[in-house]
């Protein structure tokens, strides 16, 4: 009993450390946000209780609606595309490139991952503009130009594309781990009673990877609901409100109208 004793404070010592961040970081963060949304607070002056007026106005306010519906579809075009893109790549370069030739292919589709996304929205605003070289190509090819961050519709299916284009490595690579985990063997019994490359996806590969695509979606739908970055540097959630998303409007909020409690 008393050997159970010392082991216990033990690993009391042990986790202690790790529980103590915990709380620091991450509880004691959430605490203050739930006591600071019940006041007016702006930084510089000493919070003041409001009660329940920031929540009212958030029912009422246009910004958060439309931040509200530009997030969801923002999220309902990126996560299947991207999860299907990633998906399709990875099987790809399973069965073609078991080689030196598949490590180039998975660095060069990573390449967009690892790069600042203010980097990346400030290229593809540069590369969007009217004049710019997409419109340039599309002129040459006897295409008509597009407003690619002008419009209401086409500003934030841009920000989606180009928000697909910078995960799809990251997830391919999940993707690429879980297909490398699927025994040889169910392929090579496959191949002997004469299913294609095409029945081995659908009937193997695909079954085998449920829990790895429901990884995937769940972190591309998080991911999609913390668009920040790519929205603030391309379009500023212009023109209007047809780009502006949540985490946008409670950086308006927070920085740009000082008010901490109702963001």
């Amino acid at each position: 009993m008393k050997i159970h004793r010392n082991e216990a404070r033990h690993a009391m010592l042990f986790i202690l450390p790790s529980l103590l961040l915990l709380i620091t970081f991450s509880v004691l963060p959430i605490l203050m946000d739930v006591y600071f949304s019940f006041t007016k607070y702006n930084i510089i002056q000493k919070p003041e209780l409001v009660g329940l007026a920031n929540f009212s106005r958030m029912f009422k306010d246009q910004y958060v609606w439309a931040s509200l519906k530009n997030t969801t579809l923002f999220t309902l075009f990126t996560v299947p595309v991207q999860t299907v893109i990633s998906l399709v790549f990875a099987a790809w370069i399973a069965s073609h490139f078991q080689n030196r030739y598949g490590r180039v292919v998975k660095s060069a589709l990573f390449i967009p991952v690892i790069a600042s996304a203010v980097l990346i929205g400030t290229l593809w605003s540069m590369l969007l503009t009217p004049r710019g070289p997409v419109n340039t190509m599309l002129g040459l090819l006897g295409m008509d130009t597009v407003n690619w961050l002008g419009g209401k519709t086409s500003s934030l299916l841009s920000v989606s594309m180009v928000s697909v284009w910078k995960n799809i490595g990251y997830f391919l690579v999940i993707f690429y781990a879980g297909i490398m985990d699927i025994p040889a063997s169910h392929y090579e019994a496959a191949k002997v009673d004469g299913a294609t490359g095409l029945q081995q996806f659908f009937y193997i590969t695909l079954p085998s990877l449920s829990s790895v695509t429901y990884l995937v979606v769940t972190l591309g739908t998080i991911w999609s609901f913390q668009v920040f970055d790519i929205v603030y540097t391309m379009t500023g959630g212009g023109p209007g409100l047809s780009t502006v998303t949540l985490v946008l409007t409670i950086y308006n909020a927070a920085f740009k109208e000082y008010n901490m409690g109702y963001a």
